[in-house]
């Protein structure tokens, strides 16, 4: 391709300071270097953790120039030396935390947070070189990276240890979703909680993450999920993943862990926090059974709170755990899952509330900000 090998102009949204609209300019793109890879991003969407950094939530997330983003699909412009899994022209997901396929963390069985290419909110240049790839075009200024990502750009440089190819007939604008939310939801009922047939399951908050919990819960034969909002505009979308029974907490005139508790007779097997709130947490954990509760934990905690639980209570035979990326190995594990998503296992319909164009981020971002949107696909 003409542009391998140079420096790519193109248009990003910047992130410029803490919960200030992002501005679509042009930036400049280096290209890769070793074991990185340059991809042209064709669909991105918002999810909570970009809009918590766009916020400026926590400290960490405060490096400014930025360009978030992380739930993408896009295809590979170039690659830099050392790349032989993908090449020019492959269609990719970028993910957000990476597979070395050689730490420790990788070679062990239920572990997925690889030593090298983790999650990390306060990276912000890329692993090869301590730089950045992105600068501003009119003065060449650094604008950082987000998430191993960056994805609110047309083009992106990312660590190939962070870029999983996929097959070419599978529509890209769906398996976006599969970068991140569906497959943290999902993987958390299935991976993480391992939910049993016949069980019972309650659900705090029904964002993308929360919805895509309770389809995990309903294709393992869960006999009862209970969706907790305050929110009811999001109950028939939970009702189309399987949700049975809502609690609205506003309109409840007891705490919802009692109610958890009445509807089920003494707690559900499997509680999930998609919410991002300590009272939600603190809620999740009481509704579980005591003696066969588990509790698991998913939601984006920006506050300096710690865990609103006694360790005695852990003695009662609940436990907590929590899950990044649903406990799935991105590079090993997720290309199986795709083709169990494409082959009808879940309805992936269900996550797209609305479709935008690129221009239209800041419109995204509110709509999201707002509880009106489950997930806005960008068109770039």
């Amino acid at each position: 391709m003409e542009t391998q090998g140079k420096v790519i102009t193109c248009r990003a949204a910047v992130a410029w300071g803490a919960g200030e609209p992002l501005v679509m300019e042009d930036v400049k793109v280096d290209p890769p270097q070793r074991l990185e890879v340059r991809l042209r991003i064709l669909f991105t969407s918002i999810c909570h953790t970009d809009l918590s950094a766009w916020k400026g939530e926590n400290e960490s997330q405060r490096a400014y120039p930025r360009i978030l983003g992380h739930e993408a699909a896009g295809i590979v412009e170039s690659v830099g030396e050392g790349v032989e899994e993908m090449k020019a022209g492959d269609h990719v997901l970028p993910i957000f935390t990476g597979e070395c396929g050689d730490c420790r963390v990788c070679k062990r069985d239920g572990a997925n947070l690889c030593e090298r290419f983790r999650v990390d909110p306060m990276k912000k240049v890329m692993a090869t070189d301590g730089k950045t790839r992105f600068f501003t075009s009119k003065d060449n200024k650094p604008i950082y990276h987000f998430l191993n990502t960056s994805t609110f750009s047309e083009y992106t440089v990312i660590d190939s240890a962070c870029v999983l190819k996929v097959d070419p007939l599978f529509p890209l604008e769906m398996i976006s979703l599969l970068s991140c939310g569906v497959s943290t939801g999902v993987g958390a009922a299935w991976n993480v909680a391992d939910i049993q047939p016949g069980s019972t399951v309650a659900i705090f908050g029904l964002g993308a993450v929360g919805l895509a919990v309770a389809e995990g819960a309903r294709v393992r034969g869960a006999s009862k999920i209970i969706g907790i909002d305050v929110n009811p505009d999001k109950f028939p979308l939970g009702r189309e993943a399987g949700i049975s029974e809502f609690i609205n907490p506003k309109e409840s005139d007891k705490a919802v862990h009692e109610r958890v508790r009445e509807i089920t007779e003494g707690g559900v097997e499997y509680s999930f926090e998609c919410a991002g709130s300590i009272e939600a947490l603190r809620e999740a954990f009481l509704s579980t059974n005591s003696g066969v509760g588990v509790t698991v934990l998913l939601g984006v905690h920006a506050s300096p709170q710690l865990l609103p639980i006694h360790p005695m209570e852990l003695f009662q035979g609940r436990s907590i755990t929590a899950s990044v990326f649903g406990g799935f190995k991105p590079k090993t594990q997720l290309p199986f899952f795709i083709t169990q998503c494409l082959q009808g296992l879940l309805n992936l319909d269900l996550f797209i509330s609305h479709q935008l164009p690129f221009h239209d981020i800041n419109k995204a971002m509110q709509l999201l900000h707002q509880g009106k949107a489950i997930r806005c696909l960008l068109r770039l």
